[in-house]
């Protein structure tokens, strides 16, 4: 009897222990502080994953920039210190220009998964960066340029930069500096708060929600109109742990992305709405670029952005073969007749 017992808890313990090494596990890292909306927003994917995935694949935390600085993260997803990262396209548009694709866009994930941008999207990162580009996440959110001090307008109702100290980012340096004729000041996001408290910048782009979030409202008193660009936040996976997955994993990491691509969009925009409520409430004052001076910012903020994007892609062995195909996939003109 004894032996029985002894034999069956082995059994049992090689088959627990079976069940055990078949879960997989990621580790991930994410851009921004936990406060922000945008990184809520990928935590609520992890608990989604982790809830479907129970038995199967986890997904590990590892926190955010106070883990891996939010520019080497891309670095470390790429060469395996991390699994997963969560962050802005821009943060590695020199390894992939094509992510300017997104900041152009005027589409959701949800339209750019349908008509397969998103896929090509995948297939240029496995083919450059060595990883799989799992999803556009909190996308139809656009940017808008906040000031301290009340916007100047020319004769002809362009906006006036001259003497504004104005935050930069790779995200909107082209349209900033190629258009406006802005000097910026480049400044990381978490560096931005102290930066208007000193006055070392007086302006900035930032997207149309996450300004409460980061308290920059303390010191911004002005929206520009209209909004421009979009969001580029994705999730990307080192590509051999993703082919080492198994094929159930796979299945519920992709399938719980593209639902999170749609239910994020409602999420933000609300969230957006939301913001713009509270910020007015607070004082927050909107001044809108009309007519020609409205059309010609848009136009440029897009074309600009594009121009980008081909110059860096005709330096890359890849060339820019895609350049028509994907802005083809990533914008639709009618939307902004």
């Amino acid at each position: 009897m004894k032996m029985t017992l002894i034999g069956g808890i082995v059994a049992g313990s090689t088959m627990f222990g079976a069940v055990a090494t078949a879960q997989e596990t990621l580790t991930a890292v994410h851009a921004f502080p936990g406060t922000l909306i945008y990184t809520q927003s990928f935590l609520q994917f992890v608990d989604k994953v982790n809830k479907a995935g129970e038995g199967v694949v986890q997904i590990e935390v590892r926190g955010g920039p106070e883990a891996i600085g939010m520019f080497q993260q891309p670095d470390a997803v790429r060469d395996g210190i991390v699994d997963m990262v969560y962050t802005p396209g821009s943060f590695y548009g020199g390894a992939l220009p094509e992510k300017d694709a997104l900041v152009a866009s005027n589409l959701t994930a949800i339209e750019a998964r349908e008509n397969g941008g998103i896929a090509l999207i995948d297939e240029i990162h496995q083919a450059k960066m060595g990883v799989k580009y799992l999803g556009w996440f909190d996308s139809g959110v656009s940017y808008n340029l906040w000031m301290k001090n009340e916007p100047k307008l020319d004769a002809n109702g362009n906006l006036d930069v001259s003497g504004i100290k104005l935050r930069g980012n790779a995200v909107y340096n082209a349209f900033f500096t190629e258009y406006l004729g802005a000097q910026v000041i480049d400044l990381p996001t978490t560096e931005v708060y102290a930066g208007l408290e000193r006055g070392v910048v007086d302006a900035t782009g930032w997207t149309q929600i996450g300004l409460i979030d980061l308290k920059w409202n303390e010191f911004l008193n002005y929206r520009v109109e209209p909004n421009f660009f979009s969001t580029d936040l994705g999730v990307i996976v080192n590509l051999e742990k993703w082919n080492s997955l198994s094929d159930e994993a796979k299945k519920i990491l992709q399938d719980t992305a593209i639902e999170h691509e749609k239910e994020s969009v409602e999420a933000l925009r609300l969230k957006r709405d939301q913001d713009f409520a509270a910020l007015e409430a607070g004082g927050m004052k909107v001044v809108e670029l009309q007519g020609e001076a409205r059309a010609n910012y848009l136009a440029a903020a897009r074309e600009k952005t594009w121009g980008r994007m081909k110059g860096l892609m005709a330096e890359s062995p890849m060339g820019d073969g895609n350049y028509d195909t994907l802005i083809g996939l990533f914008y639709n003109a009618d939307l902004d007749k």
